[in-house]
């Protein structure tokens, strides 16, 4: 895909979609880290069903790792892995507190230090915590980029480091988020709605329903 679609297509999107935003419930920095986290693997409403009542009783690390693994995994057991997302977060809130003063940290080495963090939750934190103009590849985004040309790859660091290449600048902060919801709700896994796609004559893809 040639620059001038790409922009053309991210304008769309930016209009189409003009508060791109997560759609897990948090209030802190900290909450969203334990909610992204917890959503590996897992849908943003089951987490927020969890969340909405662990965070009732405990949303910091030192009421966390206070509430204890035995308990922590009574609110969380309705979410896919949530054994061992639990022992994460309960060695998360102890390495918070022990390294960052309880606070989130907002470097991506510090953040993929931390259990259970990795590449793709410490671009999530970076970008949606901390302004910073990261794209954590999901299946969303590795669909949608692949699909349209936007950025394609192989793998998710491939097409997160072409994505990181090619996104316009005045998209870079919000490309993340309007690609998952693009993603999410138009550009679906099995059967895209290309109909009503505002970038349809845009997209490169070669399968498009639009019949």
């Amino acid at each position: 895909m040639n620059k001038n679609k790409r922009q053309a297509l991210f304008d769309k999107l930016a209009e189409a979609i003009p508060d791109p935003k997560t759609e897990l419930n948090y209030t802190s920095s900290f909450e969203l880290l334990i909610a992204v986290v917890l959503s590996a693997q897992a849908t943003d409403k089951g987490v927020n069903k969890a969340t909405a009542k662990l965070f009732a009783v405990a949303n910091t690390p030192e009421t966390l790792l206070a509430l204890g693994l035995a308990s922590l995994k009574t609110y969380i057991n309705s979410i896919g892995l949530y054994n061992t997302k639990a022992e994460h977060i309960i060695k998360l809130c102890a390495q918070l507190l022990s390294l960052h003063a309880g606070l989130v940290p907002e470097t991506r080495v510090e953040l993929e230090a931390l259990p259970g963090v990795g590449r793709k939750t410490a671009n999530v934190i970076l970008n949606t915590a901390f302004g910073q103009p990261t794209i954590a590849v999901d299946t969303h985004i590795f669909r949608v980029a692949n699909r349209t040309k936007i950025a394609t790859g192989k793998n998710v660091m491939v097409v997160e480091q072409n994505l990181n290449k090619t996104v316009p600048n005045a998209h870079k902060q919000n490309a993340h988020h309007l690609l998952i919801l693009h993603g999410r709700y138009t550009c679906i896994a099995r059967k895209p709605r290309c109909q009503s796609c505002v970038i349809e004559d845009l997209c490169e893809f070669d399968g498009k329903l639009i019949e």
